[in-house]
């Protein structure tokens, strides 16, 4: 019956179509995909909107919206479409490697950024994330979160051509182009923001806002701080406006109202305006705040998921091939609802943050221990078959230590002196710690804090330079591989971070800037030294053995199909506290494995191979080392594995 009536109002919608739709050619493709899609979307859209008056007009306005931007999409992109429909696991292939970065930062601007295509070509990066790159006010940007036009590009950046070219020069060398669309809120500087400080009811209700306290004091029983330091509350007085208006992140950082339909229909327009415009993917920035209500946390709440559902499956209709990165630095367990849930294909987003992945690195790094981390992972919820896990060391924000108390006990340690420990061992406070990382978001009333600062910094390759320790320096290099070999080898998408390829450092001029010195994230968002990117081709410098290295690992991973993303590994257990071990299967031929070894203790561990061939590990033939080419150290039938060292290994033939 329902099916009936979802039918009725899709009739019902195409006769009503705007003029300049209807008599528009090459509409095959979108009809057969509305007519797909359209019982899907109509239920969600009811769900979340059903009780409004406007609803069908509102239905209408979504419909046409999809229609517009497909009939604005460039017929090499509709191409593309085509393709990704057919091969729709794609992107769970091993040969994508991924690199955020700042284009500023990395290269003046997106021109400098084109130029520079080749250097991440030669370190074999073909999926490129260029960090938010739209009008933000001045000082007060949030690193390019605080968007004032969601339509224009920062002129200081560049232009929407430079952007399209850009896009152009990345697919002629088969590489991704990702970019950001903020979900959650908008600057305070933003058209609609304006419009609703000068007393337009129609852009108040974008936005929550409220005349006195009583709601605001509700909201705040139960909403977490996230900026406590810089901008506490969730809500901000405006003396324009003579109103409190939520602010979840920074008070000049309104939060967008989506029990608005308005709201939603303005943002997928969004989302498919920058689709046509080149982007393979899109990063739903704080795609967890979506919805709020009173008595919550206001995170991860349901109608937030079918607000995901319903924007996936319009993007399907308009633009197939364009894939959703779920930006929910969340715990484990609600991170993975991101994908969707009940469903084999993703619904939602087909990539999320492994947040928890990434600090439990962090942690291994700090105890020389992986007891914590194999917990962490053991304990990571299943994603679905269509779907991948975007894994990285560190990225532009702050590094958190959201993991799960109750693996903190059970690795032995009580959690909040744990947390405190690994925030002092980072920030260079406990003894003997080579680490020049800074606190961000530290929380008087709750002790909790997080970490900022470079790779090669957190991991003391910065206080080994200055002490001129060469000893330190091979450690500190170690340890950046080690890290880098367990994100390359997991399962999913790995995303380094600008810098990180050739060892670059904290980035201390960033105090220097009234706008940024209140916030230590600025300390990894560095402006590449060229000339030290130089030195990559200098045998025996830091920069050339790091990045040679890693661009040697990169390449033997796009080698490895049983890398490929396909519900693959296997978490062993090694019954030694240093070690980290998980094996892949090759999803094409099953007896096909690759076994994944990490130590992180300073000293090196031994293995005993008996217990390897009794998991069904190297029974008839010999081991090589996948990274090295070479056969790994082996005595009295024991497996050697150098002080922070790894290998991929694979029985040769």
């Amino acid at each position: 019956m329902y099916e009936q009536v979802s039918h009725s109002l899709l009739n019902e919608i195409l006769l009503k179509l705007d003029p300049e739709i209807i008599k528009q050619s090459g509409m095959r493709y979108f009809y057969t995909r509305l007519g797909a899609n359209f019982y899907a979307i109509h239920s969600l859209f009811e769900l979340l909107y059903g009780g409004r008056a406007d609803f069908k007009e509102q239905m209408q306005k979504l419909v046409e919206t999809m229609a517009h931007q497909y009939i604005a999409r460039a017929d090499a992109l509709r191409e593309t479409d085509l393709a990704r429909e057919k091969n729709h696991n794609w992107f769970l292939s091993q040969r994508w490697v991924g690199m955020a970065l700042y284009s500023d930062g990395f290269a003046d601007n997106l021109q400098g950024l084109k130029s520079r295509l080749h250097y991440l070509q030669e370190l074999g990066i073909n999926m490129v994330h260029v960090m938010p790159v739209l009008d933000c006010p001045p000082g007060k940007s949030d690193g390019g979160y605080a968007v004032r036009d969601f339509r224009r590009i920062d002129t200081r950046i560049g232009t929407l051509d430079d952007i399209d070219a850009l896009a152009g020069a990345m697919h002629q060398r088969e590489m991704l182009l990702t970019l950001d669309v903020v979900l959650n809120h908008t600057s305070e500087e933003h058209d609609w923001a304006q419009r609703a400080r000068h007393g337009e009811q129609e852009y108040q209700d974008y936005y929550y806002v409220f005349d006195n306290r009583d709601m605001p004091d509700m909201f705040e029983e139960t909403m977490p701080e996230i900026f406590p330091e810089t901008s506490p509350g969730n809500f901000t007085w405006d003396e324009t406006m003579q109103k409190w208006v939520m602010t979840s992140f920074n008070s000049y950082q309104w939060d967008l109202n989506y029990s608005n339909p308005s709201v939603l229909i303005e943002m997928l327009d969004i989302i498919l305006y920058w689709a046509n415009h080149g982007a393979d993917i899109l990063r739903l920035d704080a795609v967890a705040f979506l919805w709020k209500k009173i008595g919550s946390t206001c995170q991860n709440e349901r109608e937030a998921h079918l607000i995901l559902q319903l924007l996936k499956d319009c993007c399907q209709v308009t633009a197939p091939g364009v894939l959703f990165i779920a930006e929910a630095i969340v715990a484990p367990v609600e991170v993975t609802k991101y994908f969707g849930e009940d469903a084999i294909n993703a619904k939602e987003c087909e990539i999320a943050y492994n947040a928890t992945y990434m600090a439990l690195l962090w942690d291994a790094v700090a105890t020389k221990k992986s007891e914590l981390l194999y917990r962490g992972i053991k304990s990571l919820p299943d994603k679905l078959e269509r779907a991948t896990w975007l894994n990285y060391i560190r990225c532009h924000d702050d590094i958190g230590l959201g993991f799960d108390d109750s693996d903190i006990r059970l690795a032995g340690y009580e959690p909040t002196a744990h947390r405190r420990f690994l925030v002092d061992y980072f920030t260079g406070k406990f003894a003997d710690s080579p680490a020049r990382g800074r606190p961000f978001g530290e929380n008087a009333k709750t002790g909790d804090a997080r970490i900022s600062g470079t790779l090669a910094s957190l991991v003391g390759l910065e206080s080994a330079l200055e002490s001129g320790d060469e000893l330190a320096i091979d450690t500190a290099i170690q340890i950046i591989l080690l890290l880098n070999s367990m994100i390359l080898s997991f399962g999913g998408i790995p995303l380094l971070y600008y810098g990180d390829e050739i060892g670059t450092l904290n980035f201390y001029s960033y105090q220097e800037d009234d706008s940024k010195h209140q916030d230590s994230r600025w300390i990894h968002r560095p402006a590449i030294d060229w000339h030290k990117a130089e030195l990559r081709n200098q045998p025996g410098s830091v920069e050339y053995r790091i990045f040679t290295a890693l661009k040697k690992l990169i390449a033997v991973r796009k080698e490895i199909p049983a890398f490929a993303d396909f519900n693959s590994r296997e978490l062993l257990d090694m019954d030694n506290p240093h070690l980290l071990a998980y094996a892949h299967v090759n999803h094409r031929n099953r007896s096909s494995r690759v076994l994944v070894i990490g130590n992180f203790d300073a000293d090196a561990q031994h293995l005993d191979l008996e217990l390897l061939r009794k998991m069904g590990f190297f029974k008839f033939g010999h081991i090589k080392d996948l990274c090295s080419g070479e056969s790994p150290s082996i005595f009295n039938d024991q497996l050697a594995i150098p002080a922070h060292g790894f290998y991929w290994l694979s029985e040769a033939e």
